[in-house]
């Protein structure tokens, strides 16, 4: 082979790998979001009934990362490089819960870790999310457990809450809604324990 071929067929395959560059994927980005209602407090003006620090929270080291883990059979994950999370999950599991419950008690005064944590607050809660598992066009599945605590009061309340929601769908915006439904369901579980501790002391 002359130089000027060895040349033209280097110049051709540095075009395909420029060619090949150019066309890669892009990523897709996910967030979760609330599903309940928000207060009715400021119409209604009413004064907030509860206030309520959620965090820290703990995660698997399995869906640390941005890329959303989905399972391929029973021993089998997936490490999804396009499809991924807006943020963490440890960042954006307690500011949905804390949105949920501003729903949920009728109150805007929730606060949620890291981003900010009323120290001051009535009730704290701390989550322990020991399952967060996706199965593309089967279910989603959240498992937490949870302890709410009153500040003038030193015993907890604990709960454990297993909520497990089919995606109805293929798609990774269907597994997404199913882990929103899923999410709800562990915070509604929080809401009636701190309505419960409220009521217990109150007729006291």
């Amino acid at each position: 082979m002359t130089r000027e071929r060895c040349n033209a067929a280097a110049i051709g395959l540095l075009i395909a790998l420029l060619a090949g560059c150019g066309t890669s994927p892009k990523s897709t980005f996910y967030t979760l979001s609330s599903v309940t209602p928000q207060p009715r407090e400021a119409a209604a003006g009413h004064a907030a009934p509860y206030s309520v620090a959620i965090g820290p929270i703990t995660v698997p080291d399995t869906i640390d990362r941005p890329e959303i883990v989905t399972r391929s059979g029973s021993n089998r994950i997936l490490i999804n490089e396009y499809d991924r999370w807006a943020e963490p999950l440890r960042n954006e599991i307690p500011r949905i819960i804390a949105q949920d419950l501003m729903g949920l008690l009728d109150t805007y005064r929730v606060s949620a870790f890291p981003e900010r944590a009323d120290e001051d607050a009535d009730y704290r809660v701390i989550i322990d999310i020991q399952r967060f598992e996706s199965t593309l066009g089967g279910n989603a599945t959240i498992a937490a457990l949870w302890s709410v605590s009153k500040r003038s009061s030193p015993a907890p309340v604990k709960g454990y809450t297993v909520a497990t929601e089919a995606t109805g769908a293929g798609t990774y915006d269907a597994l997404v809604a199913a882990h929103r439904r899923a999410l709800a369901a562990v915070s509604r579980d929080i809401a009636t324990a701190i309505r419960s501790i409220g009521t217990t002391q109150a007729g006291k």
